[in-house]
């Protein structure tokens, strides 16, 4: 079974669709697309029954881990999708993940049927399965261009939009429809290095006014339906904060 294995510092951007527009024209030199264009990827996050695991990682410990099931667009019950354990540790994260039929994951991770294979991440998942009691919490999906650097290929930037979830029918296969959790105005960008950021790329955030931020998108789901984050007001708050800085 194909096994794929990546470490890297990632950090989030939030920022307004005037802000994404004047970014993205400043990056042509510098990056480009990836072969997919503009895409959806579909996500089931994997919890406890009370949700275990999401209110440990909204508590921003040194130590957290997460199950999910990703593709890339709708696919069939016997699309190939990947199976991922992402793990993160004093910031630096690490995802593992076996691509396999969704029809084979969902027997895998529901009814216990192990796929063939002795790899060292289908024995991680083993262990967490084993740890906790996990069911298809959450359908998240959103729409996502990817760049990379033209001199840099491993440097990576993506940005997010569309950002919708559902609790129910919590599949993969029966489509990418759900709530959205904040306003289509609104784009999550994402910087992805196994080291530091290029010294160009640092200069052109602080020169736009463009701040890491913390941003879960599972995370501030849950605090949404738990009254402890309001889109509507953090946005706004977000917007006139950017736009004092820049006048």
């Amino acid at each position: 079974m194909a096994q794929c294995v990546f470490s890297r510092y990632e950090k989030k951007f939030l920022m307004p669709q005037e802000v994404y527009e004047k970014l993205r024209e400043r990056l042509e030199d510098r990056m480009q697309e990836d072969a997919y264009g503009q895409h959806t990827i579909c996500n089931i996050y994997y919890d406890t029954p009370d949700s275990l695991l999401i209110r440990r990682s909204i508590e921003h410990p040194v130590y957290k881990e997460k199950l999910r099931l990703r593709s890339y667009g709708v696919p069939g019950l016997s699309t190939e999708v990947f199976l991922e354990i992402k793990k993160k540790y004093m910031h630096l994260v690490h995802k593992r993940r076996i691509p396999l039929p969704l029809k084979d994951a969902y027997a895998y991770v529901g009814e216990g049927k192990r796929p063939e294979g002795d790899g060292q991440i289908l024995k991680e998942m083993d262990f967490l399965l084993g740890r906790y009691s996990l069911r298809p919490a959450l359908f998240l999906a959103y729409d996502r261009v990817a760049l990379f650097g033209r001199e840099d290929k491993e440097f990576r930037v993506t940005f997010d939009r569309r950002i919708r979830y559902r609790r129910t029918d919590v599949g993969l296969e029966k489509g990418d429809g759900g709530k959205a959790l904040m306003g289509e105005d609104w784009v999550l960008m994402e910087s992805k290095i196994l080291g530091a950021a290029p010294v160009w790329f640092a200069s052109l955030l602080s020169e736009l006014k463009i701040y890491a931020t913390s941003f879960s998108k599972y995370g501030n789901i849950y605090k949404k339906e738990h009254g402890l984050w309001k889109a509507e007001d953090m946005m706004k708050f977000r917007l006139d904060n950017w736009r004092t800085k820049t006048c």
